[in-house]
């Protein structure tokens, strides 16, 4: 067997030097100019030193790792040849970049002699993210030459540090641009295992900003965006304070948790009333928590650990701090009384449930009895509308489930109607694009079931999944996780419908360029890539949907009304 090429011996330093620093998953799109760091992936997967994730479109393969990394908390790494694959890689690394989430973004490239003559597939890559990247570096060819190997393991150490946040701009993506030259691979030995001697998983604990003690005295509430974690609803217990928890807050659970947020901010006998608000994470599904923080009169404080974008609507923040404590002192219990009662007056109101009477299940009347059971078929037979599947998918999904929420109406219709629960709760809200929610779905479900337990649930809008419909694609032999992705079918983006255009503008014109209106055969997509297709257009059909074993990928279809 002929010596391996430079550009393979280089390219199984860097990837085993990532292995030795805990990295697990790595996803490699087919390409010629990667292939040595894609063979070199596949000899390492045989060695049993990776997970390798094959896929064919470069936006799949950037969100599938973002998912991957989001359950694990470790990097993974993203391979892809040169081009317009690595443009393809963007929207996931914004995403990233916006979220905190860890990446590797292995590019190839052209040497610099092919570079600037007009040589196929080539284009100007390196910085191509801008200051979406933790780290850019633009790698020259490896020449064969001592100290090339030793160069790819430092450039590993360096690059995982910045993916985990070593420093004050926090976790995000990495981007080695890797110049290749000819031969660009060669025969390959077989890889003994690799064992990791670290596990680089990114930490928000790397405070980077001082932190503050507040008095009890102010009327206060905390404000939990996506991401605000545990310690939101910490800091609402300890200070007796509202907690407004968004649903992939990580925090919506507790005794202090005010579900019905928006309408009580609404209120001058509530919102009207705060003095102070304490926010951790990223607020992005009402209006009025922006509106609250702009008023004259409100104190906000803003936890951000670490990273230099902070959420500060209106740059209106008195304090943007690292931690927040609660002084001892005693707690203002009418306050927080008054907003969780309401909230649960509110709740209620909204409610369709009705308990079953079970005395008039038991009755020895006929007529009650035949009543009780004619209610209950009704109930089962009732149509589905946004709130029940809502509801529903939130009842069926427990603390060693996933649920991953589409950026479309249906995570704003969620977000108002479930109660507090202590469970996994994941979207892409550092941008609230559409953009790749069935492939991070996907990625969380493999990094979660890696133990074996749990399903994940996919709750999106049909707009959402067609956009990503190539996510259902699997790579051959790789096995599809639990997952179920329940698609509210409205015909279209009815989230627009909520919106001042609609009441301004020709509805053809409107239902033309925003609703977008489509009529895809869900039963068809799920078919041909492989996937279980079921219909749920009852509440009765959908709780036995979401209840039904899940062994692989299955495709629930719930038609709503516009």
């Amino acid at each position: 067997m002929p010596d391996p090429s430079p550009a393979t011996r280089y390219s199984v330093a860097l990837l085993e030097e990532f292995v030795h620093l805990g990295v697990q998953d790595v996803v490699v799109c087919p390409g010629s100019r990667s292939q040595a760091l894609a063979l070199a992936a596949a000899a390492l997967e045989r060695a049993g030193s990776i997970r390798l994730h094959v896929r064919i479109d470069e936006r799949v393969a950037g969100f599938l790792a973002l998912g991957l990394a989001i359950e694990s908390g470790v990097p993974a790494a993203v391979i892809v040849t040169s081009g317009t694959a690595v443009a393809n890689l963007h929207p996931a690394v914004l995403e990233a970049h916006h979220s905190a989430v860890p990446l590797l973004l292995l590019t190839a490239d052209r040497p610099d002699e092919l570079r600037g003559i007009r040589s196929n597939q080539t284009t100007h890559q390196a910085g191509i993210f801008g200051s979406a990247a933790r780290l850019t570096r633009d790698v020259p060819a490896p020449t064969g030459v001592a100290g090339d190997e030793a160069s790819a393991r430092s450039l590993a150490r360096v690059a995982v540090d910045a993916a985990v946040g070593v420093g004050p701009a926090g976790a995000g993506p990495v981007h080695l641009n890797l110049a290749l030259r000819e031969p660009l691979s060669t025969p390959l030995p077989a890889l003994d295992r690799v064992e990791p001697v670290s596990r680089p998983e990114a930490s928000a604990a790397r405070m980077t900003r001082p932190g503050i003690l507040l008095e009890r005295g102010k009327r206060t509430v905390v404000i939990a965006g996506h991401g605000a974690g545990p310690v939101a609803e910490a800091l609402a217990h300890a200070g007796g304070w509202p907690l407004l928890a968004e649903v992939s807050s990580g925090a919506r659970y507790g005794r202090n948790l005010v579900v019905a947020y928006r309408e009580l901010l609404s209120d001058p006998e509530f919102g009207g009333r705060v003095e102070r608000a304490v926010v951790f994470g990223h607020p992005t599904l009402s209006r009025q928590v922006p509106a609250l923080l702009g008023r004259d009169g409100v104190e906000v404080i803003v936890v951000a650990p670490t990273g230099a974008e902070v959420y500060n609507p209106g740059r209106r923040a008195t304090h943007i701090v690292g931690a927040a404590n609660v002084v001892d002192g005693s707690i203002d219990r009418a306050w927080i009384s008054s907003w969780v009662q309401e909230s649960r007056r509110i709740s209620d109101e909204k409610s369709h449930d009705v308990a079953p009477d079970l005395e008039a299940a038991q009755s020895h009347d006929p007529a009650t009895r035949l009543g009780y059971v004619r209610s209950e078929f009704q109930a089962i037979r009732a149509r589905i509308d946004r709130r029940m599947l809502a509801l529903a998918v939130w009842g069926a999904t427990w603390p060693h489930d996933r649920l991953v929420l589409g950026a479309s109406r249906l995570i704003r219709d969620i977000d108002a109607a479930v109660p507090g629960k202590k469970i996994r709760v994941h979207s892409n809200r550092g941008l609230a694009g559409i953009d790749g929610t069935v492939s991070t779905a996907l990625g969380i479900a493999v990094a979660s079931q890696a133990d074996g337990a749990g399903v994940t649930r996919v709750l999106l809008g049909d707009l959402t999944l067609l956009h990503d419909v190539g996510a259902l694609l699997g790579g051959m032999g790789e096995g599809m996780p639990r997952i179920q992705v329940i698609v509210g079918n409205d015909g279209g983006g009815t989230i627009f419908d909520g919106l001042e255009v609609a009441d301004s503008t020709e509805s053809a014109d409107f239902d033309r360029v925003l609703y977008t209106p489509q009529q895809a055969d869900f039963s068809a997509i799920a078919a041909a890539f492989g996937w279980t297709y079921l219909k749920a257009s009852t509440r009765g059909e959908l709780d036995q949907a979401l209840t039904a074993p899940v062994t692989s990928g299955v495709l629930i279809e719930v038609p709503l009304e516009r």
